[in-house]
């Protein structure tokens, strides 16, 4: 799965009517809210959006005939196999009919080719890590840390033995990531892993 690395925007004109396509990514349901009212217009005729954020997703056809904007934009998010991502197509009305499958079309190609347009970036599933280190080890297990591919460490607390790490570790090399504090430091080092 992909999300959008940054807010992107299309324009395209479909018999007359403008359409203006704007998505960008958002981590939570109400960062989607916030995201449609952002970017909608009270100006345009239609303002038809949809979000998906993990298993969660809403749409709107925002006046349009039931499921001809609202959805077509949903499936262009899913076909783009998209997550963590918020789509807002405002239309203006140019005086041609293009009936539901016109419609349809339309909405769902002005999302996707805004959608193709955008630079995706991977979502990386992640673990978060309690990681407590040894001054002594300190310097080592961060650099490594630092080297790891995806690993994003998070917090740093101090105590009078050591340092206490929060961090994401990337799942799927997250036990190796572990192994390698707990090889480094002669186990000197305990990780608790959140499930």
């Amino acid at each position: 799965m992909f999300t959008l690395e940054h807010i992107t925007s299309l324009e395209q004109s479909i018999k007359k009517s403008r359409f203006i396509a704007v998505a960008g990514p958002v981590a939570s349901e109400q960062e989607a809210k916030t995201f449609m009212a952002a970017h909608s217009d009270p100006n345009a005729n239609h303002n038809c959006w949809a979000w998906r954020v993990s298993q969660t997703y809403r749409f709107s056809d925002d006046g349009e005939p039931s499921g001809t904007a609202g959805k077509p934009i949903l499936q262009a998010i899913d076909r783009l196999e998209l997550d963590y991502v918020a789509v807002v197509v405002l239309r203006w009305f140019g005086g041609v009919l293009l009936g539901s499958g016109g419609l349809g079309r339309a909405y769902g190609g002005t999302a996707a080719a805004c959608l193709r347009a955008a630079k995706r970036i991977e979502i990386v599933p992640v673990q978060e890590a309690t990681i407590f280190v040894p001054f002594s080890d300190l310097a080592l297990v961060k650099a490594r840390l630092s080297s790891a591919s995806g690993v994003q460490i998070r917090n740093e607390s101090f105590t009078e033995a050591g340092v206490t790490i929060t961090a994401d570790l990337p799942k799927a090399a997250a036990q190796l990531i572990i192994q390698m504090i707990t090889d480094i430091t002669r186990e000197g080092a305990s990780v608790a892993v959140k499930e």
